[in-house]
């Protein structure tokens, strides 16, 4: 229970914060003497992540500046810890990149907008999570080409949607924060006014293709069959590769049935008689993601009724949090606990099957992960295709969407008594985005460099 303090004296314990850490301060990015180089951090991850793999991960970083920020979690985070703190505590996202947002099916079916990454997530201060966003699409906007008024009317916008969204929250029941959330529809209705006709297509193109891409979709894309045989899955090294091909003489089935069951006892009782209505069918390492490549990811596919009715899990490896370090130690000693709380904590609508298990690897080593549908209507934004128009757009649905999220883990209107009702913080953050845009620029240059001199071993093609 929160402390018993009314709305007026909750406010102004935020406001209060502002004597000792004015928003302005937020602006500020100056690498401290003493920063770890960038190489020895994403070196450090390595020692833990599947070593034939470390390579292709270091090949996705090195194709632009923003792909080598969507892997360079790690690093912000010690970047962030050196930055003025407000000290007012969320849970957080802890790589809330514009790429960890978009759209999935809630359990009521309909397509819902939100935070769709949760592998660093963990209680911090709320403007870390901004800041991350804020430099993503500052980086975004420069691969994009866009002027430099354009860009900081991006993440200018993306920060004041933020406070204008807490502010309103903070006026809320606390329930109907709880169920606030961005549906398709609102976001058709409230984002897309007088946008062009071929926008529009575009739109609703890309909202048909998240509707697809479930578990038959799935089926088709990564299964084969022999004859009128079972359907199986495919084996595309390194991308995809069976366990079977894997596993030489080990139990391959009796290692995943161990896991499936201890993965059964995360889920509420109802979502257990589901997932008993599936049986076993395969199993294979699947490489995802930019900053994820070298961990451990695993589909599974299952059959309920016959060979049609397929459902695809994901285990998804869990490590202690890049921001852990920097913060206090997580209450959750299992990380893939850690991550499905987190989730559930920040989103309005979580996939029912989420869970965790602490599995034992064909190697003999017990390792921490997290469940999830591997394909459930999800989608993600083309930012490619993006003018700065649209992008200013996304950015204002992320900062409602993060707003929401930070509103359901931490005290609102404490938040909204900080940022106040103009726009000193959103302008802190545009300026912190210039200037990290420019830190990572430098990053990825020393990674190149470090290519160069045959520190790192890349490979592409992955």
């Amino acid at each position: 229970m929160s402390e018993a303090l009314t709305p007026e004296q909750r406010a102004t314990r935020g406001k209060d914060v502002r004597s000792s850490v004015p928003r302005s301060d937020h602006a500020a990015w100056e690498p401290p003497s003493d920063r770890t180089s960038p190489i020895k951090t994403l070196s450090a991850q390595d020692a833990t992540r599947l070593p034939d793999l470390v390579p292709f991960r270091y090949g996705r970083m090195l194709v632009s500046p923003f792909t080598f920020y969507r892997g360079a979690a790690a690093i912000m985070a010690a970047d962030l810890a050196a930055t003025p703190s407000s000290g007012i505590q969320v849970q957080l996202c802890g790589d809330a990149h514009l790429s960890n947002f978009g759209v999935f099916r809630a359990p009521s079916r309909e397509l819902v907008f939100d935070i769709n990454d949760f592998d660093e997530t963990h209680p911090g201060p709320f403007e870390w999570d901004l800041k991350r966003l804020a430099a993503s699409l500052e980086i975004a906007g420069r691969e994009r080409g866009f002027k430099s008024k354009q860009r900081r009317a991006v993440t200018v916008a993306s920060a004041q949607q933020y406070c204008d969204s807490m502010a309103r929250f903070a006026e809320m029941r606390d329930l109907d924060v709880w169920y606030s959330r961005l549906d398709v529809d609102d976001i058709v209705e409230r984002w897309t006014a007088g946008i062009s006709p071929a926008k529009l297509r575009r739109a609703e193109k890309n909202i048909a293709k998240a509707e697809n891409k479930d578990s038959l979709r799935a089926l088709a894309k990564l299964t084969v069959r022999d004859g009128d045989g079972p359907p199986r899955i495919a084996s595309r090294p390194p991308l995809l590769v069976p366990i079977t091909e894997l596993a030489g003489d080990h139990d391959v089935e009796g290692l995943v049935k161990a896991a499936l069951a201890d993965y059964r006892r995360s889920l509420r009782p109802e979502y257990r008689r589901l997932l008993d209505s599936y049986s076993y069918a395969d199993a294979a390492h699947k490489v995802v993601g930019v900053g994820s490549v070298g961990n451990r990811a695993w589909i599974s596919l299952m059959l309920g009724r016959d060979a049609d009715d397929p459902l695809f899990l994901q285990f998804k490896e869990a490590q202690t949090s890049v921001l852990e370090p920097f913060t206090a130690a997580s209450r959750y000693a299992q990380h893939g606990r850690r991550v499905v709380e987190g989730q559930r904590l920040m989103q309005a609508a979580s996939d029912p099957l989420l869970g965790w298990l602490t599995a034992e690897g064909i190697d003999g080593q017990r390792r921490d992960f997290y469940v999830r549908q591997l394909w459930d209507g999800k989608g993600s934004a083309e930012v490619e295709a993006m003018d700065p128009a649209d992008m200013i757009a996304y950015a204002q649905m992320c900062g409602w969407t993060l707003a929401r999220a930070h509103a359901r883990s931490g005290d609102q209107i404490e938040i909204a008594g900080y940022l106040g009702g103009g726009k000193t913080f959103s302008r802190a953050i545009g300026e912190f985005a210039v200037a990290y845009t420019d830190q990572n620029q430098r990053d990825y240059e020393e990674m190149g460099a470090a290519v160069d001199a045959d520190r790192i071993e890349v490979q592409t093609g992955l």
